[in-house]
């Protein structure tokens, strides 16, 4: 066990909004722990993504605990890695890199986090059929869990067709059943669908927009954004415009940072408190 002092990070592009900071350093001094968390900002660097493993040895160095990885590195990062969990070897998408006796190690906890905040935020909604936006970092975490939540069929869909292709095929193989295929007409897909999951960077603050035509939703689809900053995405407030039970990306947030808080410290977080907290935050920044 680590003595009680940790620093921790965030490497990612435009990051400065994050939320992560106060929710681990509130959690980390309700533990009793000294702990600092910080931003380590492409955009704000001036930095290109490529410049990730100088951030990765500035952090080593430096003595961090370890670091979150968000977009765009989130798979780029598993080149500058000792050795995946088996979670983040799955799902060939990395979140949480814990520095340990000379090794990177990385984690996955997204999945987990989306998983999480589905039950608990869209619990008894139809899941025969949903659409998936985003085959990246974020897309692969949540196309796992959404498998797991029981959605029996996902279409998937990515500005890189061929990206979407590939996690369809991953996921048929993971599940041994045709659970998952690429399309590439969202609107006529959405038609069969009963929701929508939201997985790429539009309606953060610096991709501004939908990712739909606003025709193509119906009152009766439900719809989950793991975007989070804002809140309420332009797609959300669209949903619930159109009277759709929405989910944002709060709940994700909060989950998967609990488990890469214990993953840094070896201590089990309160969950629920870091969700109040959570919500504060977002209360006090909207």
């Amino acid at each position: 066990m680590h003595d009680k002092k940790f620093l921790v990070g965030l490497i990612g592009a435009d990051i400065l909004m994050s939320k992560s900071p106060a929710l681990h350093e509130t959690e980390a001094r309700h533990q009793g722990f000294d702990y600092r968390y910080e931003l380590l900002d492409l955009a704000e660097r001036g930095l290109p993504a490529s410049a990730l493993p100088d951030l990765l040895d500035e952090e080593e160095r430096r003595g961090f605990a370890g670091s979150n990885i968000t977009h765009p590195c989130k798979q780029s990062v598993i080149a500058h890695l000792s050795r995946l969990s088996e979670d983040a070897e799955m799902l060939g998408a990395v979140n949480t890199v814990v520095f340990r006796d000379g090794e990177r190690i990385g984690h996955n906890t997204d999945w987990h986090g989306f998983y999480e905040n589905f039950q608990r935020g869209l619990p008894h909604v139809a899941k025969s059929h949903a659409v998936l936006l985003g085959a990246g970092g974020a897309g692969v975490a949540v196309a796992h869990a959404a498998i797991k939540l029981g959605i029996k069929r996902l279409s998937i869909f990515d500005q890189d067709s061929k990206r979407a292709e590939t996690l369809a095929g991953q996921l048929n193989d993971r599940f041994s059943r045709d659970c998952a295929r690429a399309t590439t007409d969202v609107g006529s897909t959405l038609r069969s669908a009963d929701g929508l999951i939201h997985a790429t960077p539009t309606g953060m603050k610096s991709h501004p927009g939908s990712p739909i035509d606003p025709e193509w939703l119906l009152s009766r689809h439900w719809v989950a954004d793991v975007v989070y900053m804002p809140l309420v995405t332009e797609l959300l407030a669209l949903a619930e415009r159109k009277g759709c039970r929405t989910l944002c990306g709060g709940g994700m947030t909060v989950y998967q940072a609990a488990a890469a808080f214990e993953l840094f410290t070896g201590t089990a977080p309160d969950a629920e408190r870091m969700s109040r907290h959570f919500m504060d935050l977002c209360r006090l920044s909207a």
